[in-house]
């Protein structure tokens, strides 16, 4: 057996130098004895096809030394993977150029590692004399794989060498150790292979340098060679490490410099080490996970910027600037509003509205923008308006206004007297979560501005205030306050409730409670109530709405933003046009206010005071038509003040 070792490691050791060096002739390969070899390649899915070429080449370099005679060498091959493939049998070629045209023919597998499968296939048929097998001849299995083994190789393998095979186990880069110690052959050190990559399978030889035909040379003389050196019978030659090439004179190496050669495929940059190279890229780049190409680092797409509007990007960093209309700060980062206006750069007569980098002009209430959209005018000092007291301008009209305690008389030009009629007054106010905290301390205002044109006392008017969303809550009854201020300050200590918006349950408290005798109310006092809601009510309200009415309450309701108006048209007394009031926005509610009035004139009938149809009241507050006037246009103007900051 250790015969058998010395002729195989011949082999072995000799399988590289058919590309190191010139091919030898003839005489120079070593006499072995009568062998049966058989080549266990793996060909499975992680050997990538460079790697397969080089083990090709490992196979034909070792033939390329045997005595390939009728009564030395025989060899044969098998690759594996998920399957087992024989390529030829020992009994197939009998010249060595028909070996090696074979196994230049071999197709890879390319699937799984089934080395326990490969092991058993040569045991029971490789290794027959049907295939070639010759008695008394040594048999001897190389396996060469970079991986670990799918099944089990223990057992296998154990019967193989107890059936007299001698097993050679050469294990690259991925290759298991454990697998290879398990299926070689005693001693392992005299087995076992393990190299770092296909290129470096030389090495498996190298290991039998001390057992060649004749002396080494390598190891008795003084060789000269830079790296390593290969003895061969009767002689030697320099060789080098992967990744060096031999120099002319036979003995010195260079290194193998890919990236001056163009052998590359690195986008940027290629850094070169001995027979290999890696890539890298430029500053301002990134290596893609294909270790080739680069993408260019953009700071600004993955966020790691702090600029306030926009970041633009440049290799590897970045600079901010500003939207149309800003400035960029000192600090390079925030911006900062042109502001046109604050700088004095418009020529507005009277109210500049800046907007970022422009601005629109505006008049001062009482006056009308010109078309040059730049100066204004009052329309009252331009027209023969005949108001008794006061002309107020609007943006295309204008109305007249009366002295406090006075009231517009029915021509909307005259001032007339009217002493508040006694009333029993309950607030309905909507405190749901749509109408958001700083428009219910708009609504509180509006509330406090009805409460200013009444008279408030035991004697005179009561005012009740109830809040609602998805339940109901008396804030304070008719009873409670007889004073207009103690009224307005539990006004505005009142707490937003910020949920629901259950109208229709109100207006059923309102009737069963608010109005009721426990709570304050009067018997022949004319009963007002008023409701006001920014959105639908979440139950139904037609029942209770239609109770209120036939009881004998004049219902008023005010509606802004999202209300339905039929809901509040359902609500409201006739005539509509005096008890239905609505806007777009809670900042316009305190004209509602200033124009209510809640219509409610006093009459002497008989001891009883009745609520008249406004339109019939000596004192009536014609107000209607200049009220709507000024919503439709306070409305259009903050339309076009909302529009054009947008824009």
């Amino acid at each position: 057996m250790r015969q058998l070792c010395v002729c195989v490691s011949v082999l072995l050791a000799l399988a590289t130098m058919a590309v190191a060096r010139p091919k030898e002739g003839p005489e120079q390969k070593c006499k072995s004895g009568p062998v049966d070899l058989i080549f266990i390649i793996d060909s499975s899915r992680s050997v990538r096809p460079h790697e397969f070429e080089t083990m090709r080449k490992f196979m034909i370099d070792i033939i390329h030394t045997l005595d390939m005679e009728a009564n030395a060498t025989r060899v044969g091959v098998v690759q594996y993977s998920s399957q087992v493939q024989n390529e030829f049998s020992l009994k197939t070629h009998g010249k060595l150029q028909g070996m090696v045209k074979g196994i230049n023919e071999i197709v890879p597998l390319a699937q799984g590692t089934m080395t326990g499968l490969a092991i058993k296939y040569v045991m029971n048929h490789a290794f027959t004399a049907a295939e070639g097998d010759r008695p008394k001849v040594p048999n001897v299995a190389v396996i060469v794989t970079d991986g670990r083994p799918q099944d089990r190789v223990v057992e296998v393998a154990a019967e193989a060498r107890d059936k007299g095979i001698e097993i050679y186990a050469v294990g690259v880069a991925r290759a298991d150790l454990t697998s290879l110690r398990a299926m070689a052959s005693p001693p392992i050190e005299d087995h076992v292979f393990l190299v770092e990559s296909f290129d470096l399978i030389y090495q498996f030889g190298l290991q039998f340098q001390d057992k060649l035909c004749g002396m080494d040379l390598c190891l008795e003389s003084d060789h000269g060679c830079e790296h390593l050196c290969e003895s061969s019978p009767r002689s030697f030659h320099c060789l080098c490490l992967p990744g060096y090439t031999l120099n002319e004179d036979g003995k010195t190496c260079k290194a193998i410099d890919l990236c001056a050669g163009g052998k590359h495929d690195c986008e940027q940059i290629c850094i070169p080490s001995p027979g290999t190279f890696t890539c890298g890229c430029n500053t301002g780049y990134t290596l893609n996970d294909d270790k080739k190409t680069c993408t260019m680092i953009d700071l600004c797409a993955e966020g790691k910027h702090d600029c306030e509007q926009i970041c633009i990007t440049s290799l590897g960093t970045f600079t901010c600037n500003c939207k149309t209309g800003y400035t960029l700060n000192d600090d390079k980062i925030t911006c900062t509003m042109i502001d046109l206006c604050a700088e004095g750069k418009h020529d507005c007569e009277q109210i500049c509205i800046a907007s970022p980098g422009a601005f629109i002009c505006d008049c001062s209430a009482g006056f009308k923008l010109h078309d040059d959209k730049k100066t204004c005018t009052n329309l009252c000092n331009t027209v023969e308006h005949g108001c008794e007291h006061q002309c107020i301008s609007t943006p295309d009209s204008y109305y007249c206004i009366c002295p406090e305690g006075q009231l517009l008389a029915e021509d909307g030009k005259g001032c007339r007297t009217c002493r508040s009629a006694n009333i029993d007054l309950v607030l309905l106010i909507d405190g749901s979560k749509s109408v958001r905290p700083q428009n219910f301390e708009l609504v509180k205002q509006f509330v406090n501005q009805v409460v200013d044109s009444l008279d408030v006392s035991a004697h005179g008017t009561r005012v009740g205030l109830v809040q609602y969303s998805s339940h109901v809550r008396t804030e304070f009854a008719l009873k409670m306050y007889e004073k207009t201020d103690d009224i307005k300050k539990a006004v505005m200590n009142v707490e937003y409730m910020e949920k629901g918006t259950m109208t229709g349950l109100a207006l059923k408290h309102m009737m069963e409670n608010s109005f009721s005798e426990a709570e304050g109310a009067r018997k022949n006092i004319p009963r007002v109530g008023l409701v006001f809601t920014d959105g639908r009510s979440q139950d139904d309200i037609t029942e209770w709405a239609k109770k209120a009415k036939e009881e004998g309450i004049t219902m008023y309701a005010v509606g802004v933003g999202k209300a339905m108006e039929d809901e509040l048209r359902e609500i409201a007394s006739e005539p509509l046009d005096k008890h239905f009031f609505y806007t777009t926005d809670f900042t316009f509610i305190n004209q509602i206010a200033e124009n209510l009035k809640l219509n409610v004139c006093a009459e002497e009938s008989q001891g009883e005071i009745e609520v008249k149809d406004p339109c019939a009241c000596e004192s009536l507050v014609e107000f209607q038509q200049a009220t709507m006037s000024t919503l439709e246009q306070l409305k259009t103007k903050h339309i076009l003040l909302y529009t054009a900051l947008v824009h």
